[in-house]
Protein backbone atom coordinates (compact mmCIF):
# COMPACT_ATOMS: atom_id res chain seq x y z
CA UNK A 1 0.00 0.00 0.00
CA UNK A 2 2.76 2.73 -0.83
CA UNK A 3 0.64 4.28 -3.56
CA UNK A 4 -2.09 5.24 -0.87
CA UNK A 5 1.07 6.46 1.49
CA UNK A 6 2.44 9.33 -0.15
CA UNK A 7 -0.08 12.59 -0.55
CA UNK A 8 1.60 13.42 -3.77
CA UNK A 9 0.67 9.86 -5.25
CA UNK A 10 -2.92 10.31 -4.89
CA UNK A 11 -2.72 13.96 -6.16
CA UNK A 12 -0.74 12.55 -9.48
CA UNK A 13 -3.50 9.59 -9.74
CA UNK A 14 -6.18 12.26 -9.70
CA UNK A 15 -4.50 14.44 -12.36
CA UNK A 16 -3.20 11.79 -14.78
CA UNK A 17 -7.18 10.50 -14.28
CA UNK A 18 -8.39 13.67 -15.12
CA UNK A 19 -6.21 14.20 -18.11
CA UNK A 20 -7.35 10.46 -19.63
CA UNK A 21 -10.59 11.16 -19.14
CA UNK A 22 -10.56 14.56 -20.96
CA UNK A 23 -8.47 13.32 -23.61
CA UNK A 24 -11.08 10.26 -24.72
CA UNK A 25 -13.73 12.93 -24.49
CA UNK A 26 -11.56 15.14 -27.04
CA UNK A 27 -10.98 11.96 -29.19
CA UNK A 28 -14.46 10.92 -29.02
CA UNK A 29 -15.98 14.30 -30.21
CA UNK A 30 -12.93 14.20 -32.88
CA UNK A 31 -14.20 10.99 -34.24
CA UNK A 32 -18.17 12.14 -34.11
CA UNK A 33 -17.04 15.76 -35.98
CA UNK A 34 -15.40 13.38 -38.53
CA UNK A 35 -18.57 11.27 -39.07
CA UNK A 36 -21.04 14.48 -39.34
CA UNK A 37 -18.81 16.56 -41.55
CA UNK A 38 -20.20 15.93 -44.95
CA UNK A 39 -18.22 18.27 -46.94
CA UNK A 40 -14.94 16.05 -45.73
CA UNK A 41 -14.24 12.65 -48.28
CA UNK A 42 -14.31 9.23 -47.17
CA UNK A 43 -10.92 9.07 -47.82
CA UNK A 44 -9.76 12.23 -45.70
CA UNK A 45 -12.04 10.41 -43.11
CA UNK A 46 -10.40 7.39 -43.23
CA UNK A 47 -6.96 8.84 -42.82
CA UNK A 48 -7.71 11.05 -39.71
CA UNK A 49 -9.21 8.03 -38.35
CA UNK A 50 -6.54 5.91 -39.12
CA UNK A 51 -3.88 8.86 -37.80
CA UNK A 52 -5.99 8.93 -34.32
CA UNK A 53 -5.60 5.43 -33.67
CA UNK A 54 -1.79 4.95 -34.43
CA UNK A 55 -0.53 8.51 -33.32
CA UNK A 56 -3.47 9.54 -31.06
CA UNK A 57 -2.38 12.48 -29.09
CA UNK A 58 -0.68 14.44 -31.94
CA UNK A 59 -3.08 13.47 -34.43
CA UNK A 60 -6.05 15.11 -32.14
CA UNK A 61 -4.00 18.52 -31.63
CA UNK A 62 -3.80 18.39 -34.64
CA UNK A 63 -7.05 18.34 -35.74
CA UNK A 64 -8.61 20.32 -32.61
CA UNK A 65 -5.94 23.03 -34.23
CA UNK A 66 -6.92 22.84 -38.49
CA UNK A 67 -10.30 22.03 -37.79
CA UNK A 68 -11.62 23.56 -34.52
CA UNK A 69 -13.69 26.36 -35.85
CA UNK A 70 -15.44 24.02 -38.23
CA UNK A 71 -16.18 21.33 -35.80
CA UNK A 72 -17.91 24.35 -33.46
CA UNK A 73 -19.89 25.22 -36.13
CA UNK A 74 -21.30 21.91 -37.02
CA UNK A 75 -22.22 21.43 -33.90
CA UNK A 76 -23.91 24.35 -33.47
CA UNK A 77 -25.72 23.73 -37.15
CA UNK A 78 -26.76 20.05 -35.54
CA UNK A 79 -28.00 21.12 -31.91
CA UNK A 80 -30.27 24.21 -34.27
CA UNK A 81 -31.21 21.57 -36.57
CA UNK A 82 -32.19 19.17 -33.65
CA UNK A 83 -33.95 21.83 -31.41
CA UNK A 84 -36.20 23.07 -35.27
CA UNK A 85 -36.96 19.26 -35.91
CA UNK A 86 -38.24 18.87 -31.94
CA UNK A 87 -40.37 22.37 -32.49
CA UNK A 88 -42.13 21.11 -35.28
CA UNK A 89 -42.65 17.75 -33.84
CA UNK A 90 -44.08 19.86 -30.67
CA UNK A 91 -46.18 21.97 -32.86
CA UNK A 92 -47.91 19.22 -34.77
CA UNK A 93 -48.97 17.44 -32.04
CA UNK A 94 -50.33 19.78 -29.74
CA UNK A 95 -51.82 21.40 -32.54
CA UNK A 96 -56.20 20.62 -32.41
CA UNK A 97 -57.86 20.55 -35.57
CA UNK A 98 -60.79 23.57 -35.65
CA UNK A 99 -62.96 20.86 -36.32
CA UNK A 100 -61.86 18.83 -33.12
CA UNK A 101 -62.53 22.10 -31.09
CA UNK A 102 -65.98 22.30 -32.70
CA UNK A 103 -66.64 18.56 -32.01
CA UNK A 104 -65.39 19.02 -28.40
CA UNK A 105 -67.58 22.29 -27.70
CA UNK A 106 -70.58 20.53 -29.36
CA UNK A 107 -70.18 17.87 -27.00
CA UNK A 108 -70.27 20.29 -24.13
CA UNK A 109 -72.84 21.93 -25.54
CA UNK A 110 -75.01 18.54 -25.44
CA UNK A 111 -74.00 17.28 -22.15
CA UNK A 112 -75.66 21.17 -20.73
CA UNK A 113 -71.79 22.11 -19.39
CA UNK A 114 -72.24 25.28 -21.81
CA UNK A 115 -74.75 27.50 -23.09
CA UNK A 116 -75.62 28.23 -26.60
CA UNK A 117 -74.02 31.43 -26.83
CA UNK A 118 -70.45 29.87 -25.18
CA UNK A 119 -71.09 27.20 -27.64
CA UNK A 120 -71.43 30.40 -31.07
CA UNK A 121 -67.91 31.95 -29.19
CA UNK A 122 -66.17 28.50 -28.83
CA UNK A 123 -66.58 27.85 -32.54
CA UNK A 124 -65.52 30.98 -33.52
CA UNK A 125 -62.81 31.30 -31.34
CA UNK A 126 -61.68 27.92 -32.90
CA UNK A 127 -62.46 29.48 -36.77
CA UNK A 128 -60.32 31.85 -36.03
CA UNK A 129 -63.35 34.78 -36.51
CA UNK A 130 -63.19 35.79 -32.75
CA UNK A 131 -59.65 36.79 -30.76
CA UNK A 132 -59.42 34.65 -27.62
CA UNK A 133 -60.56 36.74 -24.98
CA UNK A 134 -59.13 36.42 -21.52
CA UNK A 135 -62.00 35.44 -19.20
Amino acid sequence: MEFWSSFWNIIWYFISAFIFIAYLIALFSIITDLFRDRELSGGWKALWFIALIFISLPTALVYLIVRGKGMAERSRKNIEESTRAAEDYIRNVAQVSPSEEIAKAKALLDAGTITAEEYEQLKRRALGTTPVSAS
